[in-house]
């Protein structure tokens, strides 16, 4: 039997990995600008794992953006893919592409106790959607359901894109800095690794504070070590993140639980989990009971997208060689 390959595309790097057995092996990261498109940077990835050109019978492909058809070209990186060309310059049976954060949602099925940290105690249901949001360089948000025969449904949708909620009057100042400075305010401004920034920058101008700090990670490196102004804009990321999390279990009935996901908030974790996120969560006034004992998790996986895009590849009918189940 010919072996999978998985892949997880970004604007910068492409993980790549073998799919045998319900496990990866043998995880490769390359960067993107160092190709000329995905053909030749997964032809690399074989050479280094001694493997000839149709020793692979399958590939799914995570990518950024909405998949579907016979041509895909990346929003954050200049590859692009031609289905039948993909298939003959590689001699592999069948392509599967699927969104990345759909890929990402299907990780959440395969992850280990230890690869996930407890934000809220609680006990999620089997039979309810289960949220997944994820800071990084947007804001990604997908629903996750289990189906009676074993699979699993991915409902994707643009929930980075909901306008910004406002939960107290020091938020509400915030916000009209924000909107002076972008205009309509979207959750994705503030909650991913630019809206560190965006966020710092408001607190500064409300506050009248000096700009000290030009990056995303420079900010959370001065929140970690104590800075007042940056660890405000660690504080506040986490209490917003709580409450666009809260909303989507309300409008979803996401009992299953919350994965949070991205590359973001594990950079501070420790102050992530002693911030206002569990309160802000909450805070639903008089829907704030519907919020106890749902779960959440810090979702600390390395390769959560790579695994989702092997369950992708390994849940969907062998008849279509593009299809996966998943709603758009």
């Amino acid at each position: 039997m010919k072996l999978a390959l998985v892949g997880d595309i970004g604007g910068t790097n492409a993980r790549f990995a073998l799919w045998r057995d319900e496990q990866l092996e043998a995880v490769q990261v390359l960067a993107t600008a160092d190709f000329e498109g995905p053909e030749q940077a997964i032809a690399a990835y074989l050479q280094s794992q001694d493997l000839p050109l149709g020793a692979i019978g399958s590939v799914c492909l995570a990518c950024a953006g909405p998949v579907g058809g016979d041509l895909f070209r990346f929003t954050n990186n200049h590859w692009r893919i031609d289905r039948a060309a993909f298939c003959q310059t590689l001699q592999i049976d069948r392509l599967l592409m699927v969104n990345d954060f759909s890929a990402m949602a299907l990780g959440m099925t395969r992850i280990a106790d230890h690869e996930r940290v407890q934000v809220c105690p609680g006990e999620a249901q089997a039979d309810r959607p289960a949220l997944v949001i994820g800071a990084g360089t947007g804001l990604g948000v997908g629903t996750l359901l289990a189906q009676a025969d074993g699979n699993w449904l991915v409902l994707p949708g643009e929930g980075g894109h909901v306008d910004l909620p406002i939960g107290s009057p020091r938020e509400a100042e915030l916000w009209q800095v924000l909107y002076r400075q972008l205009g309509h305010v979207r959750a994705e401004d503030v909650l991913s690794g630019n809206g560190l920034l965006v966020l710092y920058r408001a607190i500064c101008e409300l506050d009248g504070k000096p700009l000290q700090h030009a990056t995303p990670a420079a900010i959370s490196a001065a929140g970690l070590a104590g800075e007042p102004v940056a660890g405000e804009v660690l504080e506040q990321f986490s209490c917003w993140l709580g409450r666009v999390a809260g909303n989507d279990v309300l409008t979803l009935g996401a009992r299953g639980g919350v994965y949070i996901v991205g590359g973001v908030v594990p950079r501070f974790a420790e102050r992530f989990l002693a911030s206002g996120f569990a309160k802000s969560f909450r805070d639903k006034g008089c829907m704030s009971h519907y919020l106890h004992g749902i779960p959440v998790w810090l979702v600390t996986a390395e390769y959560p997208g790579l695994t989702g895009a092997g369950v992708a590849l390994q849940q969907a009918p062998d008849h279509s060689p593009d299809a996966v189940r998943e709603s758009r």
